[in-house]
């Protein structure tokens, strides 16, 4: 595990990790957050992107990884969820990678164990997975994250979504957040809830790039860590490109970006500021809060 060099750090100090003296922290240096917003968590994203910011591949190598390419980001994801109380996903991604990785698709948990005595050090609670969808047209029992363990796991959906799975009855143990009518959530009131009746404080944001772009059109990001990683990968889907098995009656055309959502025009289109900036070898680690 090679060191992030640090080119600058303007963010906060925190006299929690000088307490602590984690061995962490000698990797990536310092980490913290500013005071809560006073009704939601405080909610940052992660993701990696090629340098003409494309998020996946596609076809039979979809996943952030396959762009990293790099155990140190695999062990930021990791670092990053550490600091939250919960990971916030859209219920496609759950989906889309079950369908690529089977065995009935990933848990979204802390794998490196000297993260997880990092995690227990910094007093979160269990690990928890928060799922967004409208519809909530899904068999939880297709999916090992909605099994009993150690993650708890919550729904957030409409009050259609929400009448689906109560007619299902097969996981009590879901926590389900009914926030929004019709087939959209209200995504303002579901962070409110999250704070308010849950407890989560910080929220780590990992996607997609769809559930993505709506929080930030909502203004629900508070600030977002980057990976840039030095792949040239194009929008376009080459001919040559064998498709996942899920893909083939409907093989995609584009990459996505890291926003796939109604974007913003000039007028309200946010800034951030530029607060962090790390790296290994080529690949660049970035900071940036937004501003308001």
């Amino acid at each position: 595990m090679r060191n992030f060099e640090i080119l600058f750090d303007q963010a906060e100090s925190s006299n929690r990790q000088a307490q602590y003296e984690d061995p962490a922290y000698e990797h990536y240096g310092r980490l913290a957050f500013p005071a809560l917003p006073p009704h939601r968590p405080w909610i940052y994203s992660n993701f990696v992107q090629s340098l003409d910011g494309i998020a996946s591949f596609k076809g039979r190598h979809a996943t952030g990884g396959d762009i990293s390419q790099l155990p140190e980001d695999r062990w930021l994801m990791d670092f990053l969820r550490a600091h939250s109380d919960a990971v916030l996903l859209g219920i496609n991604t759950l989906v889309e990678e079950t369908q690529l990785l089977g065995n009935r698709g990933p848990v979204y948990a802390i794998e490196d164990p000297a993260l997880g005595r990092l995690r227990d050090k910094l007093g979160r609670t269990s690990q928890k997975n928060v799922f967004v969808t409208g519809a909530a047209a899904l068999n939880l029992s297709d999916y090992r994250v909605f099994d009993p363990g150690p993650v708890e796991t919550f729904i957030i959906t409409t009050t259609i979504g929400a009448r689906r799975l109560a007619e299902k009855s097969s996981h009590p143990y879901v926590k389900v957040i009914v926030s929004g009518e019709g087939d959209f959530v209200d995504l303002a009131s579901a962070m409110r809830a999250l704070r308010q009746h849950h407890g989560i404080e910080r929220l780590l944001c990992e996607g997609g790039p769809t559930l993505y772009g709506y929080m930030s059109r909502a203004g629900l990001i508070d600030e977002k860590f980057i990976t840039i990683s030095p792949l040239e990968i194009g929008l376009f889907v080459p001919p040559e490109q064998e498709p996942a098995d899920a893909e083939r009656n409907n093989p995609p055309k584009e990459r996505p970006t890291t926003f796939m959502a109604p974007g913003f025009i000039k007028e309200n289109a946010p800034w951030w500021q530029w607060l962090s900036c790390r790296r290994i070898g080529d690949h660049q680690f970035n900071r940036y809060r937004r501003t308001r």
